[in-house]
């Protein structure tokens, strides 16, 4: 937690951006795995987490546009939650930490909003992605379960996103520390990346560091000899000797705060000739990205010049063909990078993914594409200075794609599919580091960059 006057700035920040009704922000209920007692990880709403500091389950808040208060809802401990949990501090005591004064048993919400809606005041409250929010919602508001999400408000919505899109210094500090967990992870998956192990024993070493260091990984880990495959959860299989090994990893903080890295780096630790060219590439559209991301400039235009290097690249290896520019506007490079440049991180790896990606990767100027691979970039909107991003290119060869564009004869004007055979046995490479937009460019995140040059993996990976 941050002292508690950050709290009460950001929703003194939050009100000065609404109209009129009271802001409903509901924090998120412990889920089973397989019986009541046995649960899942408890993972905090990172809305609830930003105003209201807590990581407790079980509580929700309310900020009063009107009158400009705020209310902060839970039930004390009992004397069994004591037996099995210890003392824990009381509502009251958690409400004075984040700078609320007025706090009330968790019963006590439905008669305030019931009292909001009697009064005909606007309810605010943003898009559950939980069964029981949604649950709670219906009984809250009358509002039928299912529909919850069409009636969250829009209001709400971009001045969530209009606020936490800007970090502040002290989250700033925080995804630093997350990066530096990054570090740890991939450099420890280099040196355990050998010929004969298992990649779920490398996996599993990963999300063991994510750990020790915080609460757990910031996504489900994705480390793969088949990076062809974008999002790879399956680990069953054992390295063999001049393959490459795609590793795309984070870590989250006790306090919520992440990083997200990607590396692919070779099996036995020395690429091959034509792993070079297309790592080559690859690394050329990661520097080419941190040399145009600055405050003004939008992302989506950032990605089409990557598209164009990636494409360039290409035809150098006589995989692509015809006019650069024509290629990309056609979106023929979408074969080999079939997703967006990058998107917001923050208290989410996808930070606000949950309110609608249309909301938080663009707006009114900067709308999203139809086009495939273009559809989706998660980030297009102008940057801004103290937005967190992430730089993360890839090419892959994607066999079942492969198939289908060259049967339907797509592009055949800017790919030659004959040479493109050649490498259905390639895989994919990604590389990914986080930054943050500064006043005229940006940094990397973390203390330490981890290795990302030939020189610098082939070195860590053969200590």
């Amino acid at each position: 937690m941050f002292d508690s006057l950050t709290y009460q700035k950001r929703r003194k920040a939050l009100r000065e951006k609404m109209s009129n009704g009271i802001i409903l922000i509901l924090g998120n209920n412990e889920a089973p795995a397989n019986y009541p007692d046995n649960t899942y990880k408890f993972r905090q709403d990172s809305s609830f987490v930003y105003f209201f500091g807590h990581s407790h389950p079980g509580y929700a808040g309310i900020i009063d546009i009107d009158n400009g208060k705020d209310y902060f809802f839970g039930n004390d401990v009992d004397m069994d939650d004591i037996i099995w949990m210890g003392p824990q501090p009381s509502v009251k005591e958690l409400a004075a930490q984040v700078g609320v004064e007025k706090s009330y048993p968790f019963d006590m919400l439905k008669e305030i909003v019931g009292k909001a809606i009697a009064q005909r005041r606007k309810i605010h409250f943003l898009p559950p992605y939980r069964y029981d929010n949604m649950m709670l919602l219906e009984d809250l508001t009358g509002i039928r379960a299912s529909m919850t999400k069409q009636h969250a408000s829009l209001e709400l919505i971009k001045a969530v996103v209009s606020l936490r899109s800007v970090k502040e210094e002290c989250e700033i500090a925080e995804i630093d520390k997350a990066c530096n967990v990054g570090y740890e992870m991939h450099t420890a998956a280099m040196r355990l990346c050998k010929p004969g192990v298992s990649e779920q024993y490398i996996a599993g070493v990963l999300d063991g560091i994510a750990s020790s260091y915080g609460r757990m990984v910031s996504f489900a880990t994705i480390l793969t000899q088949n990076g062809q495959t974008l999002h790879n959860h399956d680990h069953s299989h054992i390295l063999q000797e001049g393959r490459l090994m795609l590793t795309d990893a984070g870590a989250e903080l006790m306090n919520y705060y992440c990083s997200d890295h990607t590396r692919t780096i070779p099996v036995g630790g020395k690429f091959t000739g034509r792993q070079r060219d297309i790592y080559g590439i690859v690394l050329a559209c990661h520097d080419k990205a941190l040399e145009l991301a600055r405050p003004g400039v939008t992302y989506k235009s950032v990605h089409l010049e990557v598209c164009k290097v990636l494409t360039e690249g290409l035809k150098g290896l006589g995989l692509m063909k015809g006019n650069t520019d024509e290629a990309v506007a056609a979106g023929a490079h979408a074969l080999f990078l079939p997703h967006g440049l990058g998107h917001m991180m923050g208290l989410d790896v996808h930070d606000m993914e949950d309110l609608g990606q249309c909301y938080v990767g663009y707006d009114e100027e900067v709308q999203p594409s139809t086009q495939f691979g273009l559809a989706s970039l998660r980030m297009g909107r102008k940057l801004q200075k103290g937005f967190v991003i992430t730089d993360e290119p890839g090419c892959y060869f994607i066999p079942a794609l492969i198939d289908k564009w060259k049967a339907e004869k797509l592009h055949t004007n800017f790919l030659n599919f004959d040479e493109i055979e050649k490498y259905k046995d390639f895989g994919g490479i990604r590389l990914e580091d986080d930054i943050l937009i500064t006043e005229n460019g940006s940094r990397f995140l973390g203390e330490k960059r981890i290795p990302i040059t030939f020189d610098e993996v082939e070195a860590i990976m053969n200590e």
